[in-house]
């Protein structure tokens, strides 16, 4: 047994799960909701091939998780060993720099979620008007979207678990296209005339490739919101971390390696949803039926519905530790008597992601890439003045090196991100510049920790210390 102490006063802020005995997260469904909170399968990286071609393509997104997701994944790996508490990165930038912070850190990732969650129930519109066009006609598709949030909503009310197993079978269900496009490679090698340099399309070049490949690799703070319902999180987490990231790389990599043998050219990958007709080249038909290409869109409705599905339990934790902290309104922090879900902040968030349906984003990369940067780079900040004000809290898992090593982790990814953000600055939202857009978002999070006030009442940053969490050997 071991266990962090727990100092009176605040006891009775602990999230209920340290008091009754529910069923909590394991390693592989903590991975597969991770892969679908990241990346939800191979598609969406179409543009990086088509502009860049196969040969920088591949290297984009072989390099990138070795510079951006594994130093991301070895800071939330230290901090959700040392802090395993509800709420994830909010929990430690609170922690480590103090209420204000905190809430920054909350509300960039609950602002960048309006944008970015109605992007999944469209995609999910998307593939599925090629299987049923009638779903394009009208308000149709707005009714598909709808139910795809009412049916996350309704999995996430019933628990964690049946959202990590949810995310493991269809993990196991969107990949098997894709493996049976890296198993006819044998066979459909060279069987495609065109060249392989036909490839890379104009505009999108290299930094633009990294930049779309950031944002396939983004995300992986959002797992750790729900560390007090994961089993035995400060081993749990870094293990999952390690082994999401080579999961994530190695279906966005061995896909268009198979691909890129068969020769179809890079230009193939014109935009989202060109995997379904690669597939059904590739595949070929059946007694009229193009089997494979229908395998593919099939596996994209699975990814945008795990991907939603995975991310409401991710973003419904922060209003709910939030509540706790005494940050928002206490009816935040309702749950479910049978499985601690939190169901006024899952149905509360639903409503304003379902809002958002008719207004048809595109991907807002500019976007959401500063106020993911700006919020992850507070994490990275954390994990140093963690480092350096508490140096005997408890660590299951450390970043190696030292100071050296927690200084360089976040080196790479801070650059990555200041280079995507300087590059992407000609991106318009609304009418209005993406990076002005973003900046009068995180200038309203000021404003907005003001207007909330009288919620925190006296709450000091300095009473959030560790919660007891006790492991079973």
């Amino acid at each position: 047994m071991s266990s962090i102490s727990v100092p009176a006063q605040i006891s009775s802020r602990v999230f209920s799960t340290t008091k009754k005995r529910t069923a909590k997260l394991t390693l592989w469904p903590l991975v597969a909701a991770t892969f679908f909170m990241v990346s939800g399968g191979t598609y969406g990286t179409e543009e990086i091939i088509h502009g860049a071609g196969y040969g920088l393509g591949i290297l984009i997104l072989l390099f990138l998780p070795v510079l951006w997701s594994l130093p991301t994944a070895f800071m939330i790996g230290e901090l959700s060993s040392a802090l395993p508490h509800e709420g994830g990165y909010y929990a430690w930038v609170r922690r480590g720099l103090g209420n204000f912070w905190g809430f920054q850190e909350a509300w960039l990732s609950l602002a960048a979620s309006i944008f970015d969650m109605a992007i999944y129930p469209t995609l999910f519109v998307i593939y599925l008007k090629q299987m049923a066009p009638w779903f394009g006609q009208g308000n149709h598709g707005i009714l598909a979207g709808l139910f795809v949030v009412v049916t996350c909503a309704g999995l996430n009310i019933a628990g964690i678990r049946v959202v990590g197993f949810t995310s493991l079978w269809l993990f196991f269900l969107l990949s098997m296209p894709f493996a049976i496009i890296v198993l006819l490679t044998p066979f459909k090698a060279g069987a495609f005339t065109e060249p392989h340099t036909a490839g890379a399309g104009a505009g999108l070049g290299v930094l633009g490739g990294v930049l779309v490949a950031m944002w396939n690799y983004m995300g992986w703070d959002n797992a750790s919101t729900i560390a007090q319902e994961v089993e035995r999180p400060q081993r749990t987490y870094p293990k999952a971390m390690i082994a999401a990231v080579v999961l994530v790389a190695a279906t966005y990599v061995l896909p268009f390696v198979a691909v890129y043998l068969t020769g179809i050219p890079a230009s193939a990958f014109s935009g989202e949803g060109s995997w379904a007709a690669v597939a059904g080249a590739l595949g070929g038909q059946f007694m009229g039926f193009e089997w494979l290409r229908f395998f593919v869109v099939l596996g994209g409705m699975m990814s945008a519905f795990g991907m939603f599905n995975a991310l409401v339990m991710s973003y419904s934790r922060l209003p709910l530790a939030m509540a706790l902290d005494g940050m928002l309104p206490k009816i935040f922090g309702k749950t479910t008597r049978r499985t601690n879900a939190p169901w006024v902040a899952i149905l509360v968030c639903a409503a304003c992601w379902a809002l958002c349906l008719g207004l048809g984003f595109s991907r807002l990369i500019t976007l959401d890439i500063m106020l993911y940067g700006t919020s992850l780079s507070l994490e990275f900040v954390t994990l140093a003045v963690l480092r350096i004000r508490e140096p005997n809290l408890k660590r299951e898992f450390k970043v190696p090196g030292g100071m050296i090593g927690v200084v360089l982790t976040g080196a790479f990814p801070i650059a990555l991100l200041s280079m995507a953000v300087v590059k992407s600055d000609s991106e318009s939202i609304l009418g209005v510049n993406g990076l002005l857009f973003g900046l009068v978002i995180i200038l309203a999070g000021f404003v907005v920790y003001g207007l909330t006030r009288r919620f925190r009442g006296d709450t000091k940053a300095t009473e959030f210390a560790d919660v007891e969490v006790t492991e079973t050997a």
